[in-house]
């Protein structure tokens, strides 16, 4: 049993990242998430979607949210089965009436809950006392 829990604390992992209340945020940490994830050997198939994940859970913080904000990235697994935890929080919604930042054009934005929930396992979201958590799973054999 000991060397089962030993393994299982070794396929763990974390990764904490302030997000910066810019749109440039979403580039430069998706950088920084990739090379995480690659760090984490994760399947590349799998990594892509993280990604993608991230890159729409950070969009959605810096466009509809207050600051501060977070990504929180945790990995765990066993027997070779991996689950990817992507997590988004943030000081919740923005003052009615008073985007965060510049708005898009209409046709570029809308379809990021949509995607997030196609390539996750689980998704949901989170309100609490410090704002909102935007979280996924993602699944890997």
């Amino acid at each position: 049993m000991t060397a089962q829990l030993d393994a299982a604390v070794r396929e763990a992992a974390e990764h904490v990242c302030p997000l910066p209340h810019i749109p440039e945020a979403v580039s430069v940490v998706r950088r920084r998430m990739r090379t995480v994830l690659a760090d984490w050997s994760l399947a590349p198939d799998l990594a892509e979607d993280a990604l993608l994940v991230i890159s729409e859970l950070i969009t959605n913080a810096v466009v509809h949210a207050l600051p501060p904000a977070a990504l929180r990235l945790s990995r765990a697994g066993t027997d070779g089965r991996h689950t990817l935890r992507v997590e988004v929080t943030d000081a919740g919604p923005a003052a009615h009436g008073r985007p965060a930042v510049e708005p898009c054009e209409a046709g570029e934005h809308g379809r990021g809950i949509g995607i997030v929930t196609a390539l996750s396992a689980e998704c949901g979201t989170q309100v609490h006392a410090g704002g909102t958590t935007r979280w996924a799973e993602l699944l890997a054999v």
